[in-house]
């Protein structure tokens, strides 16, 4: 029976690490969706830099644990749900990582006024999407509150919704109103990078969902 039971344990999850390193994570992109807004609001620019730099530093912590993910899939026999369904949500995850570094950077870089209504209007809704995958990630760890998790995903549907409209306002209104052809480039790609760190929360809802479909 022991010999049994050692071999039982060589094919379980080790800590179920999987669940530990996507709730750290989601709460380092959560730290850089709060940092992103601070440093819209800064009106130093040397203090936006320093928080760019606070920004990178956790950019590179995620890239780490992201890493962690997948070294800790090629290890790990039997897993809490399916290989490409980790991998997925790995990589989403970090691609939410990587747009807001990208915001950051453009908004550091270019200068950009911090009272562009659209830009604050973005940065909120990148934290608050953040903040609902947040929510459906933790749940995965014992899947107990289903209707939580279900309620995350709307909800981040609904962002992503949300920020298409602004961003369409957003570009419309540059092209009225920005007479700097430099400056508009600028804003659009800004405006872009954080459209798009809100598409790829929805694509980590898609996967999340994806694994209450099957294993709920």
């Amino acid at each position: 029976m022991a010999s049994l039971n050692s071999i039982m344990k060589i094919f379980q999850p080790k800590d179920r690490i999987f669940y530990t390193l996507f709730e750290e994570v989601i709460g380092t992109v959560a730290e850089m969706a709060a940092l992103l807004k601070n440093l819209i609001t800064e009106t130093d620019r040397n203090k936006r830099f320093t928080i760019l730099s606070e920004i990178e530093n956790a950019e590179h912590k995620n890239d780490d644990t992201t890493h962690s993910i997948f070294t800790q899939l090629s290890r790990t026999f039997i897993t809490p749900f399916d290989r490409e369904d980790i991998h997925h949500l790995a990589t989403t995850l970090d691609d939410v990582a990587d747009y807001i570094y990208s915001s950051a950077k453009r908004i550091a870089f270019y200068n950009i006024s911090n009272t562009d209504e659209g830009i604050l209007k973005l940065a909120n809704l990148i934290a608050y999407a953040v903040d609902e995958v947040k929510t459906a990630v933790v749940g995965l760890r014992d899947m107990k509150n289903l209707q939580a998790m279900t309620n995350a995903l709307v909800k981040i549907n609904s962002i992503e919704n949300q920020a298409d409209d602004i961003y369409d306002l957003c570009v419309e209104r540059l092209f009225d109103m920005e007479q700097d052809i430099k400056m508009l480039i600028k804003k659009r790609e800004v405006y872009h990078a954080m459209e798009t760190a809100t598409d790829k929360c929805e694509d980590a809802g898609n996967a999340i969902e994806t694994i209450i479909v099957k294993y709920a």
